[in-house]
């Protein structure tokens, strides 16, 4: 059995005005995160599927995005599983950040934690 490879895409080339669904939990959202990103942690992914499948309708792509790529790796495969167009941001907040993207947190500028 051979799995089709999972759609990823470099933080740098994700549009401004996407679906951003952020997978981090609640500590690492708060130090920093995409301005406008859902934030889903991984851990309530399950019981908030309904939410995320009504924001995936009305913007049609979600990039998924946690610290490095690795949550987000497995929440992007369960998407695409149940029919979804979701792809994987390579890298995640750290290559965001690291790409020169905008981190923003409630009190202003954020950071990767």
């Amino acid at each position: 059995m051979s799995f089709a490879p999972l759609p990823s895409v470099p933080a740098a080339s994700v549009p401004a005005d996407a679906l951003v669904l952020d997978v981090r939990e609640d500590d690492e959202w708060a130090a920093g995160r995409v301005e406008g990103a859902l934030h889903v942690p991984m851990s309530d992914f399950v019981a908030r599927f309904a939410e995320v499948g009504e924001q995936l309708a009305e913007h049609g792509r979600a990039y998924v995005m946690c610290r490095v790529g690795g949550r987000s790796a497995q929440v992007t495969q369960y998407l695409v599983q149940q029919g979804y167009d979701a792809v994987n941001v390579d890298g995640g907040m750290v290559a965001w950040e690291g790409a020169g993207r905008p981190v923003v947190s409630d009190h202003g500028p954020g950071f990767v934690a």
